[in-house]
């Protein structure tokens, strides 16, 4: 069946995610049996484009968003890009659709004030256990490098080159990336390090950041971490990893930073998804414009 071609090519050439992988066959086979029920059709290998709009009107009176439904389309035109790519498709159906308008989310960083250390540590656990030194790690982790939550958690202590002062991040699609560690405090470095070999008494253990229990961090854990220390020090209705690794290129970018810099930091395949951070820096080019510039009004 063409679509277990597809999802294989997805893994294997194209290295998506199984997470990623598995939402694209599950639009699809969404797609298919609306086909099914509504045109009595078997395959969506060749169908029109009008089908396709009804699907999303379909889509639209469920009370899916516009981003949902663009997401969904999106799976079904890479769907029919690989039929085209193996021969088995002429026209791609999809080839004059545009995406529904969407909202642009403005995602708002933690300011200076906000990623004050001193400020967070004062309401974040004693680091003289091992969970506490570990979530001040985690917290500097992820505002250091601007890695995502993801990355951190699949991050291996073998990434790790305490000598150069650097960490080898494995990002989207197998991508390696190397980023600095210079923002991180060393000394919490050396505490958590020492506090992870006790904990395991011996044992192996490839993953870096681990529980209590010695097993790899999770995803919920990862986010209740950051969560719960910045809800103490932040009135921001979003506090998440990724608004880190968001303040991290924002914070980056307000003082100078090349975007192209910022971009390979980020792991990013593009400077369109860089650009998003933009508008933070944008904003604080203009105070200081309108602070410094001897035409501008006080």
């Amino acid at each position: 069946m063409a679509i277990a071609a597809f999802t294989s090519y997805l893994l294997l050439e194209k290295n998506y995610s199984p997470h990623t992988v598995k939402a694209y066959e599950a639009d699809l086979q969404v797609f298919s049996a609306f086909c099914r029920q509504e045109y009595e059709l078997a395959a969506i290998e060749d169908v029109a484009y009008g089908i396709i709009r009804s699907w999303i009107i379909r889509l639209a009176e469920e009370g899916l968003s516009n981003r949902s439904i663009n997401r969904k389309i999106a799976s079904l035109k890479a769907y029919y890009k690989f039929l085209q790519k193996i021969g088995e498709l002429q026209v791609n159906p999809l080839a004059k659709h545009r995406a529904l308008q969407t909202e642009t989310k403005v995602e708002i960083p933690f300011s200076d004030e906000e990623m004050d250390l001193e400020r967070l540590w004062a309401v974040m656990p004693d680091a003289s256990d091992f969970e506490g030194i570990r979530d001040r790690l985690i917290v500097e982790f992820l505002y250091a490098t601007g890695m995502r939550r993801a990355e951190l958690i699949g991050l291996r202590l073998q990434d790790l080159d305490i000598a150069s002062g650097t960490v080898k991040v494995l990002g989207k699609r197998n991508k390696e990336r190397v980023v600095p560690l210079a923002a991180v405090n060393s000394e919490l470095l050396d505490s958590y390090l020492a506090a992870r070999s006790v904990l395991l008494e011996g044992r192996r253990e490839e993953h870096f950041f681990l529980t209590s229990a010695g097993n790899k961090v999770y995803e919920s854990l990862v986010y209740r971490i950051i969560n719960r220390y910045f809800s103490k020090v932040s009135s921001k209705l979003k506090k998440s990893p990724h608004i880190l690794r968001h303040t991290f290129a924002t914070h980056l970018l307000n003082r100078g930073a090349d975007l192209n810099s910022v971009k390979e930091l980020l792991g990013h395949s593009s400077l369109a998804s860089t650009q998003v951070y933009t508008h933070n820096s944008i904003a604080e080019l203009k105070k200081v414009h309108s602070a410094s510039h001897p035409r501008s009004k006080k």
